[in-house]
């Protein structure tokens, strides 16, 4: 019985990778030959292949290397991708992953180099109240009531904490006075070194991660964020602070935790705003479309995003029916995920999602009279 049990269970993860491959909801990205292939062919078979697929790769992405050794070192690891793509196809049925711009980067570069939140201390923070949700409607998504910015590129700076920051209170500055603006995460780049504890460790630093909860209290202190076109992004930390108080557009009037639990994040996102999160993010280095609901990842927060909206439509046509999911905003521009976004499921705190998650309100500025 085991045996068979076992044999069942492997044709249901291969069928299930093969429908969701097949399936018309993703966008163009299901009609790229690239991706179906990696989705759809045994490993064996692709890395047969990998040098056509890493010529495509090449070219689609606008990808250039130092030399033949550099070329041959990243042909290598793509390959490893190509295995691992498929993988987490198996482990995440109801997504696709495949080959994205990510695809020559080992995970220990791409963590490295895209990753970068902070383990965030226990009780440092104030606590959201408890809200009734009771009324929650039963899908809610906060671009459609016009209160978040474009997807936005951190390029090759471990800066995602201050997009996640910087997009939340863009949302409740939105809020609090009906216009939205882009703020700038490179204030809080070259100027934010708060730190969540006495220790070295726990400071924002940059390229280097940070917490979105100690950003906030650097708004706090400072008074607020500029524009992004007054204070514009480099995507380096090399540079020294040049804010400039006088040109404040959005400040903080204060924030809050909220508690690891689905409806409290729910009624807290539909009432203050888009969420700054935290995510392990193992699975976005390969994901394409979807929703994201692998069988297993680990709760280790290193990404910070931010939370827009939740649905819950059926999104598998292996009888996921109704299954309910997160909608984030990432920051790794348009070209990566569906325009940039990424869906999750919710229900098991899946990749830790719900397990970092902070709310700020805005106050009004001279600029917003």
């Amino acid at each position: 019985m085991d045996r068979f049990l076992r044999s069942l269970l492997f044709f249901l993860l291969f069928s299930s990778a093969v429908i969701a491959s097949s399936s018309s909801s993703y966008g163009a990205a299901d009609a790229d030959p690239l991706i179906l292939q990696v989705v759809d062919r045994a490993e064996d078979e692709l890395v047969l292949n990998a040098e056509a697929h890493f010529t495509r790769f090449i070219t689609r992405f606008g990808k250039t290397y130092a030399d033949e050794e550099e070329r041959a070192r990243r042909f290598k690891v793509f390959k490893a991708n190509l295995r691992r793509a498929a993988r987490h196809q198996r482990l995440d049925p109801t997504a696709v992953h495949g080959v994205t711009k990510f695809s020559d980067l080992t995970p220990a570069e791409f963590r490295r180099t895209y990753l970068g939140v902070r383990r965030q201390s226990l009780g440092n923070y104030p606590e959201a109240p408890i809200l009734p949700t009771n009324d929650l409607p039963t899908d809610f998504d906060w671009r459609n009531y016009g209160a978040v910015t474009g997807v936005k590129n951190q390029g090759s700076c471990g800066s995602c904490w201050s997009f996640s920051a910087a997009a939340a209170l863009e949302g409740a500055h939105f809020l609090a006075t009906g216009n939205l603006i882009s703020l700038s995460e490179q204030q809080l780049v070259d100027c934010d070194h708060e730190c969540d504890s006495d220790e070295p460790d726990s400071c924002d630093m940059g390229c280097n991660g940070g917490l979105m909860t100690t950003a906030f209290k650097y708004l706090l202190k400072s008074g607020g964020l500029e524009r992004e076109e007054d204070y514009p992004y480099t995507g380096t930390d090399r540079g020294s602070c040049k804010f400039d108080k006088s040109k404040i557009a959005a400040s903080v009037k204060n924030y809050t935790v909220v508690s690891v639990n689905e409806d409290q994040i729910a009624a807290n996102l539909v009432k203050h705003g888009p969420l700054a999160i935290g995510i392990n993010a193992v699975f976005m280095q390969t994901y394409i479309g979807g929703v994201s609901c692998p069988y297993i990842c680990g709760k280790h927060l290193d990404h910070g995003v931010l939370l827009v909206g939740y649905g819950s439509a059926g999104y598998s046509p292996i009888r996921f029916k109704d299954k309910p999911f997160w909608i984030i905003k990432n920051s790794w521009g348009e070209s990566w995920g569906e325009d940039g976004y990424y869906k999750i499921c919710r229900g098991r705190n899946i990749c830790g999602v719900d397990s970092m998650v902070s709310t700020v309100s805005a106050m009004r500025t001279e600029q917003d009279e």
